[in-house]
């Protein structure tokens, strides 16, 4: 008896963000495979699978959107039920990363919850990681499966070396995004063929109360300059804001935004309407509810960046070639 060495691909989403999972189909040529998710009266998950995953290189794709604990349950009983159903290999796909910000302990009797969340996913079953600009690099040692990071960066970037005309400042809203705002500017150099200098804000998070942070001074010559804040989340968007002003008072002609991923938690939105940005750039690795689309909000889809990931994985090629090393942490 001869065993068939073929394989074969199967792309399955949860419910966090299925537009953005039916756009990776598409651009892979396939469609979703039809799996039932519901809720039974307790408000516990219901998994199940519509046809046989025997065998198939199975990649689940859930975003942490909120509510948050509900979408990375559902995503971890789905693996748990493909690698009962017994799929040869698992991929959890998450375009942004759940607690990816509890990388560490800061204060005493904290838990590190990004590391709970990967224990999770090796428990429930999977075989390797997919993930888009994770909110620091060390995330990746938390796993003892492949994970694969990708960047937003390229896309990003090249948005801005169309969009503005002039060499720009490159922003960074804190000293730890120092390393992101150079690889943005190397990008502009040997991608786009475009100079671009660097400054960061200098800011002060209070510990006593989350989310809330203090920019104090700018590091950098933005005078007369058009400026581009880079980050990797806008969630309350209140760095964003105090930022953008201490950057117009130093001399900034204007001021741009740019991030993967576009939590918005309120008062994002109204905080974004109000405030001196001309453009806030994001990608699609979350939904954004129609109520907090604003005029000076500009969505990129990361899609085919994912789809073009997935390909590379299920043919054994290189991801980091994809990416010119540029999603290296």
């Amino acid at each position: 008896m001869q065993v068939p060495t073929y394989k074969r691909l199967m792309l399955f989403s949860g419910t966090a963000n299925y537009g953005l999972a039916e756009e990776i189909a598409t651009h892979l040529g396939m469609k979703l495979g039809e799996v039932e998710v519901s809720s039974f009266a307790s408000s516990e998950t219901y998994v199940r699978f519509a046809e046989s995953v025997r065998g198939k290189d199975a990649f689940v794709i859930q975003s942490a959107s909120d509510p948050v604990d509900l979408h990375l349950m559902q995503h971890l009983i789905m693996i748990d039920a493909l690698q009962r159903a017994s799929a040869k290999r698992i991929t959890a796909v998450v375009p942004f990363f759940p607690y990816a910000r509890q990388d560490k302990k800061t204060l005493g009797r904290e838990p590190i919850t990004a590391r709970l969340v990967a224990d999770f996913y090796e428990v429930a079953g999977v075989d390797r990681v997919l993930s888009v600009d994770l909110h620091t690099g060390q995330i990746q040692g938390f796993f003892n499966v492949p994970f694969d990071h990708l960047t937003a960066l390229p896309l990003l970037a090249d948005y801005f070396a169309s969009l503005i005309d002039d060499d720009f400042v490159v922003v960074t809203p804190d000293a730890g995004r120092v390393r992101l705002a150079e690889k943005w500017t190397q990008h502009m150099s040997e991608f786009a063929g475009r100079a671009c200098q660097l400054a960061f804000l200098h800011k002060q998070r209070r510990r006593d109360v989350r989310n809330v942070s203090e920019t104090r001074a700018v590091v950098g010559d933005v005078h007369d300059r058009v400026c581009v804040v880079v980050d990797d989340i806008i969630d309350t968007a209140g760095t964003l804001v105090r930022g953008a002003e201490t950057l117009i008072e130093a001399g900034a002609t204007e001021v741009y935004a740019a991030a993967t991923h576009a939590v918005l938690s309120d008062p994002a939105t109204d905080r974004l309407k109000n405030s001196s940005i001309r453009q806030v750039v994001v990608t699609n690795t979350l939904p954004i509810p129609s109520e907090k689309m604003l005029d000076k909000l500009v969505v990129l889809s990361i899609a085919p960046t994912i789809a073009s990931t997935i390909k590379a994985v299920f043919e054994e090629d290189s991801v980091s070639e994809l990416f010119h090393g540029e999603n290296q942490a």
